[in-house]
């Protein structure tokens, strides 16, 4: 069931059923999705762009295992499995209240994430060859393949539209290639030249309730970071006599540019253990000398990340997303 096929308004009696003289145009009961999957699998696609009514009678669905159809008053039992399928981020659409939290955390028991075509490079090849025997045979064409370069080319390039971009690719060429084979100059220039941009288009203005639903998230991130700033000051100011700096143990340089810095506490106060030390590499950036203070943090607390970021002075919510940001694990 594509959740985005239909309008709003046939979506709920598409997956619900409805009763006859429901509304204008149901002249007799119709059995809903739900009801006709009782006993197997409903594989709903783009489950993101449900709209907010039929997101609480789908909730309801997950939680009860019952429903009522459009117009009806007998409640239905179905025992079925849920399948939800989304192209964009359900955590971003719960962030920005266009999809509800509760369904969100009901729905993602098991999650399973597919990477795009260009970050598995290496079923490529697979598919150009599937791809190339089932459109030579759907259009009975003697076709010997592909050469290595063409293949060379195809793997190498950015595929913003994943599977179904490669597909439509290779059939063109199946039916275009004159010679019977792929061929190099047979590849269009853009997927020759590895292009990865696609046509700009002005997206148009976002509805008035979407922009402030945005503006809401923003607000509430500033004002979390304004807390964190706040804290870190609070800390800063209570215990003056833990202030940290970093000083350069050392000049020596074994040809790869390597200095050896460390945090040191205050000389006038005791330092009961030696800190982990930091790694300075020459022509290191501002954020791979961040990456290698959280990498040490966290060793010297044993993985623990809340007594890491008590240790660099950030928030737990800080952390994590440095983590995220850095892939760190």
């Amino acid at each position: 069931m594509n959740c985005a096929a239909l309008p709003d308004t046939l979506l709920e009696s598409e997956l619900f059923g409805h009763e006859k003289g429901a509304f204008t145009g149901a002249a007799e009961r119709r059995l809903g999705r739900f009801e006709l999957a009782n006993g197997g699998t409903i594989f709903l696609d783009e489950v993101g762009e449900m709209p907010p009514p039929t997101q609480v009678k789908l909730l309801r669905v997950l939680e009860d295992r019952s429903f009522f159809r459009v117009g009806g008053t007998q409640r239905i039992q179905v025992d079925v499995r849920v399948i939800a399928a989304s192209n964009r981020s359900l955590k971003e659409a719960v962030a920005l209240g266009t999809f509800r939290d509760d369904l969100f955390y009901r729905l993602n028991v098991l999650s399973v994430y597919l990477p795009p075509l260009r970050e598995r490079r290496s079923d490529i090849p697979l598919l150009v060859r599937t791809f190339i025997a089932e459109f030579a045979k759907q259009h009975d064409r003697n076709f010997r393949g592909i050469t290595p370069e063409a293949l060379q080319i195809i793997v190498d390039a950015d595929w913003p539209g994943n599977v179904r971009q490669l597909k439509n690719l290779i059939e063109s060429m199946v039916v275009l290639a004159p010679e019977g084979e792929i061929r190099a100059t047979d590849i269009p220039r853009d997927i020759r030249e590895r292009s990865s941009t696609l046509p700009v288009r002005i997206a148009p203005a976002p509805p008035r309730e979407i922009a402030g639903q945005e503006l809401g998230f923003i607000f509430r991130t500033l004002v979390e970071l304004k807390l964190q700033i706040e804290e870190m000051r609070r800390r800063i100011e209570d215990r003056p006599s833990e202030r940290v700096e970093v000083i350069e143990v050392g000049t020596r340089d074994s040809g790869l540019g390597t200095r050896i810095l460390e945090a040191s506490p205050d000389p006038l106060a005791p330092s009961p253990e030696s800190p982990t030390p930091v790694i300075y590499k020459r022509g290191m950036s501002m954020s791979d000398v961040e990456r290698a203070a959280i990498d040490a943090a966290l060793r010297e607390t044993h993985g623990n990340r809340r007594k890491a970021a008590e240790t660099l002075g950030i928030g737990e919510r800080t952390l994590y997303r440095k983590l995220k940001e850095y892939a760190i694990d």
